[in-house]
């Protein structure tokens, strides 16, 4: 077993350092901000939830702050008035609601899992606290949920990213050891969680973080969106 386990991180060893490209067998794919574009419903979310806690809705760059404090577990002290915590739960509740209509694809996103479902594996890794049905309906509309084999939503991990429990478990169900896998997202929680699984990381710019932000936290490659993966890619 020792020899085995050997000779397998041998060979990772050997693929990670063989191209300038990457070679891959399972791509661990974000959601938000990187195959959807879900910026509207960001600010859609925010505007309904200060008006029904009597507040003045913030300009969109606050309003697109707040989801990037949230799975950062940052406060918000200074962006709401009152408490946090009602204000938290209401923006989620009203954001799930939202979502299943506001969002559309990232532009050609579609036409790039298509081509990386040729040369990979795909999985979809979410931090959204949505049964997978629910979320596998939005995909549906959007044409977009055949080029997955695996989804794994909060519900389905005691620990979100950037632990890296998600995506193990998702490597392991599509039988790709992590060293074949990458993951692709808009957030410094994408790389970290990337980083903890030992695995390559891609940061896409197509949605809440900027090149200065994902950059602190030394992916692999940044890129503008979803649709120049394949162009890395053996």
């Amino acid at each position: 077993m020792k020899e085995t386990t050997s000779k397998q991180e041998n060979n990772c060893r050997r693929s990670q350092m063989s191209s300038p490209k990457m070679k891959v067998k399972g791509i661990l794919l974000d959601m938000d901000g990187t195959i959807l574009d879900t910026k509207n419903a960001y600010i859609e979310a925010a505007k309904i939830t200060f008006q029904t806690m009597g507040q003045t809705p913030p300009e969109n760059a606050v309003a697109l702050e707040i989801p990037k404090r949230i799975e950062q577990k940052q406060p918000l002290s200074d962006i709401v008035k009152g408490e946090s915590q009602k204000f938290l739960d209401f923006y989620l509740k009203t954001f799930y609601v939202i979502v299943l209509n506001k969002t559309k694809p990232i532009p050609h996103a579609a036409d790039a899992l298509e081509e990386l479902s040729r040369k990979a594996k795909l999985a979809l890794i979410t931090m959204r606290s949505t049964p997978k049905e629910t979320l596998m309906e939005e995909l549906r509309r959007l044409k977009m949920d055949q080029y997955f084999s695996y989804v794994v939503t909060a519900l389905d991990t005691n620990k979100p990213k950037p632990s890296p429990e998600a995506l193990i478990k998702a490597g392991r169900a599509m039988g790709v050891q992590m060293c074949d896998c990458v993951i692709v997202g808009d957030s410094v929680i994408d790389i970290q969680a990337g980083k903890a699984a030992g695995i390559k990381t891609v940061s896409v710019l197509s949605g809440l973080y900027s090149r200065e932000e994902l950059s602190k936290a030394n992916p692999n490659y940044i890129i503008n969106d979803i649709s120049e993966l394949p162009k890395i890619l053996n």
